[in-house]
């Protein structure tokens, strides 16, 4: 008889009672549910669990696409079920092949899915549980503790507890979606779905029908009827990454959407009222673009109403290692032998780098050195960090002009670009903060800063 204490995560809309039963034969505790929330509330922290994902029963393509936040949760063994022919589907065989141990294809019988969800149990229990450390000051699948992001976990609990559209900025790989989501999942919203669409990774001439759907019939290969991810998202969230890069004509779109709460699909003559709590997101300076005429002044107003700066990785001190620990746990099972940890000189190449590509970046570089390497620590070549290992020698002069620049910027994030409050901070008058940002060129976060929040209009409230 198998151990007592293994859970089995059976997502599907239609279970069978006679797969359940083998399971529970078997000496499992079965949780049968329906959607990504309830994966993530069924899933009990720090236990390891087997999952089951039956794509053969009644889900839609867009529907599955919402569960691959929780197919990365790395105490989850899944196994994903299919029926013939459904894996030539680009998006769910990416999904199986990234992250199932193995699936299974109709007809299959009970004992093969049991046997193939407990070998995907035990490979995840080889894995070593995360350390305390790892979940230090953490916000859904969001890690840190130092002042940023515990202003961060700040805001989005009160943004949260309100349904008014929420402006997310901040440089690429800085972790927009995982804001997103924890958002999502502390809203009034939480057991409805939430929807990502990429506007910057969507072709110009299918972002209409990505977005709002299709008709049967509306345009060649149009075969059949298309629900469009704003209707998809009915009674949640969509979250729209990347709406700096969203063409004119769909921001018309949108915009006329937002304004009227109603969609019309390509190729029809209805309009369907659709209730969704709108989440954006960017690294494009809006105001540059607005100026230039990319982005329309009256939808970012409509999509501005509250917002959140993400802070760059470079700022976030001590947190730069306690995340390279946390990715070191969650994908310590594709190391080829058992790693330790991180060596002296890869912790001191760590905080020495500047981090262009932020937390995206790093989680790249770790389980990058996860497979690579060849001792039992992770080390700066591993990294591919060796030049960071050893800071330059600099001049005293060098060392006060870059410890007066770190403690400008730190200032500028910690009161989102308010020069007055930065001032106060430092201890220094407003004109005199100003004339070091001109003497140490960082005049281009006073305008970066200052568009994420600095000197926004009184109708746009900033956390």
């Amino acid at each position: 008889m198998e151990p007592a204490t293994r859970q089995l995560v059976y997502v599907t809309r239609n279970p069978s009672p006679e797969l359940s039963s083998r399971f529970r034969d078997r000496g499992w505790h079965v949780d049968v549910v329906e959607s990504a929330r309830d994966v993530r509330r069924a899933v009990r922290a720090g236990s390891t669990a087997g999952g089951l994902l039956d794509l053969a029963s009644r889900f839609q393509p867009h529907e599955i696409v919402t569960f691959e936040s929780c197919l990365t949760m790395p105490n989850v063994g899944w196994v994903a079920a299919t029926t013939a022919g459904q894996l030539q589907d680009a998006s769910l065989r990416r999904l199986v092949r990234d992250y199932c141990f193995d699936y299974v294809t109709m007809p299959w019988t009970g004992e093969r899915v049991v046997d193939s969800v407990g070998h995907a149990f035990g490979m995840v229990e080889l894995g070593e549980p995360a350390s305390n450390e790892s979940t230090t000051g953490a916000e859904g699948e969001m890690v840190g503790s130092c002042d940023a992001m515990l202003a961060l976990f700040r805001s989005i609990r009160k943004v949260a507890m309100t349904d008014a559209p929420v402006f997310i900025s901040g440089e690429s790989g800085t972790g927009k979606e995982l804001t997103a989501v924890a958002i999502h999942e502390r809203s009034a919203r939480r057991n409805a779905p939430f929807v990502p669409i990429n506007c910057g990774a969507i072709p110009p001439h299918l972002l209409q029908s990505e977005l709002f759907g299709y008709e049967r019939g509306a345009f060649t290969g149009a075969n059949q009827r298309k629900i469009g991810r704003v209707e998809a998202a009915n009674g949640g969230t969509l979250f729209l990454d990347e709406i700096g890069d969203l063409p004119l004509e769909s921001q018309a779109s949108l915009l006329r959407f937002l304004q009227e709460g109603k969609v019309e699909r390509l190729g029809g003559h209805q309009s369907i009222p659709v209730d969704v709590r709108i989440i954006s997101a960017t690294h494009v300076d809006m105001q540059t673009a607005m100026i230039e005429g990319r982005f329309r002044q009256d939808l970012y107003h409509r999509l501005c109403v509250l917002q959140i700066d993400e802070p760059p990785l470079r700022a976030r001190g001590k947190d730069i290692e306690l995340l390279a620990r946390h990715m070191l746990e969650r994908f310590r099972k594709d190391a080829s032998r058992r790693l330790r940890g991180f060596s002296p000189d890869a912790i001191a190449a760590l905080h020495n780098y500047s981090w262009p590509g932020n937390v995206r970046e790093l989680i790249n570089r770790v389980r990058r050195a996860i497979v690579m390497s060849e001792g039992r620590a992770i080390t700066a070549r591993d990294l591919e960090l060796s030049e960071y290992v050893e800071i330059v020698p600099v001049s005293l002069a060098q060392a006060r002009e870059a410890a007066e620049r770190q403690a400008i910027e730190l200032a500028l994030l910690r009161h989102r670009g308010r020069l007055g409050d930065a001032a106060q901070e430092l201890g220094i008058s407003r004109v005199t903060l100003y004339r070091l940002l001109c003497a140490h060129g960082m005049r281009h976060m006073e305008g970066d800063l200052g568009h994420q929040g600095g000197d926004l209009p009184a109708s746009v409230p900033h956390l």
